[in-house]
């Protein structure tokens, strides 16, 4: 049995030997591929390279979020820029409330100036009237008698018909003498007794006027002082608002502040073209004293106008000064006031009155050198801001504290409320 077994083992053993220096002689095979990581994720859901739903909505939320934040970001940014003009506007009606104030004053003083010159004269003439009536008491005293008592006695003895007409006018005369003395005297004495009480009315007025201004000047300079305050506040805000706008966008604070000023100017050209189609409109519906022009001055010579203009245009860029009449700087009322001085124009220097001394006119009949004028409740005694036309709806104005004079769209504050054409004066 093992004789029979045993070529066959030799036989395999030979075989599996001459195997062996072939198997050490070859090189190694290169080891197969590694599975692709993302076969190996099978197990791992958190490499898959494609989103969950639980991804996706993950994703939309916090799209949603960044969307939100965006969007309010934005509006408070308007709400912002929409404080920043308000603060203007009420610092504005502040400085012509003084200027009003001032106005006031000076009529006042004027009217207390005449007062006391009339309380004079009338006191000048009760003196005078008194004189006389002491004179005739002082002659009856001499006399012993009245000035007619002694006329009547010269009367009854009188020789003849034609001594008889003479005295008898002398006693006419002495009576009308004698009564138009008392009746001055009465008369003159009442009336400088009214001049004075006028006088010291008007004294009164006057000292009022004068605690009214400091009170205008006290409540604009407050007003002035929080509108500072608040316009270093909102640009500080703003500046917040653009960095966090450009963190929600991923993006810079300079591209998100050039993003806002385009925004802002759109929005401005919207609101302009509404005021300019609520102006065509208010023409239609509505009509204005000279509306057609022919009951308003023509704007003067054409050099009366060109003068005007040309003093405007002159003080483009210089700040705005409440108060200000020149040279360095003026408010609004004082720019329009002094252009049209130089056309030989006179205005107060307050934009209400400025629009009380002018012929009103229609924004369709409007010509350059006329006077725009807003106010916050459609009355002409609440005007608190005026500028220059210049035609093709642009004009020249001092906007407000803080700025400098400019030349701007004529709807740059929405639609003027009212339209005049300063008049020439009296003299001229």
């Amino acid at each position: 049995m093992a004789r029979r077994l045993l070529p066959t083992l030799v036989l395999a053993l030979t075989g599996v030997l001459g195997l062996l220096p072939a198997a050490v002689a070859a090189p190694p095979r290169a080891a197969p591929p590694a599975a692709p990581a993302a076969l190996d994720g099978l197990a791992a859901p958190a490499d898959d390279p494609y989103p969950s739903a639980e991804d996706i909505a993950r994703a939309q939320a916090e799209a949603d979020a960044r969307a939100t934040d965006t969007a309010a970001i934005e509006a408070r940014l308007s709400a912002a820029q929409s404080e920043l003009e308000q603060s203007g506007r009420v610092a504005e009606q502040a400085v012509e409330a003084y200027n009003g104030a001032q106005t006031r004053l000076a009529k006042a003083r004027v009217e207390a100036d005449a007062s006391t010159r009339r309380a004079q004269a009338a006191e000048a003439a009760r003196a005078d009237a008194a004189g006389r009536a002491a004179e005739l008491v002082a002659e009856t005293y001499r006399q012993g008698a009245s000035a007619e008592l002694s006329a009547i006695n010269a009367l009854l003895g009188a020789d003849g018909p034609r001594a008889l007409t003479e005295r008898a006018a002398a006693v006419s005369m002495a009576g009308a003498r004698t009564k138009d003395i008392l009746d001055a005297a009465t008369a003159t004495s009442a009336e400088a007794s009214r001049a004075s009480a006028a006088a010291r009315t008007a004294a009164q007025d006057a000292r009022r006027a004068a605690e009214a201004v400091l009170a205008a000047k006290e409540r604009a300079q407050a007003r002035l002082a929080t509108q500072q305050s608040e316009v270093a506040d909102i640009g500080r805000r703003r500046e917040r608002l653009l960095a966090a706008l450009a963190t929600a966008r991923n993006t810079t604070v300079e591209l998100e502040r050039k993003r806002r000023e385009a925004q802002e100017a759109i929005a401005a050209r919207a609101a302009e073209e509404a005021a300019r189609a609520a102006a065509a409109a208010a023409q239609v519906s509505a009509a204005t004293p000279g509306a057609d022009g022919s009951s308003a001055d023509g704007a003067g010579s054409a050099r009366g106008v060109d003068a005007a203009l040309d003093f405007a245009r002159s003080k483009i860029g210089l700040p705005y000064i409440w108060g200000g009449e020149g040279p360095t700087g003026y408010d609004c009322s004082g720019l329009t006031m002094m252009a049209w001085r130089t056309a030989g124009r006179s205005l107060t220097h307050f934009a209400a009155d400025q629009y009380a001394e002018s012929t009103p006119v229609s924004y369709r009949s409007l010509r350059p050198g006329d006077l725009v004028f807003w106010t916050h409740t459609g009355r002409a005694a609440d005007i608190y801001h005026v500028a220059i036309y210049l035609g093709d709806d642009q004009m020249i104005e001092a906007p407000r504290p803080g700025t400098a004079i400019k030349q701007a769209s004529l709807w740059i504050m929405g639609r003027p409320d009212f339209y005049a054409r300063p008049k020439p004066d009296r003299d001229a």
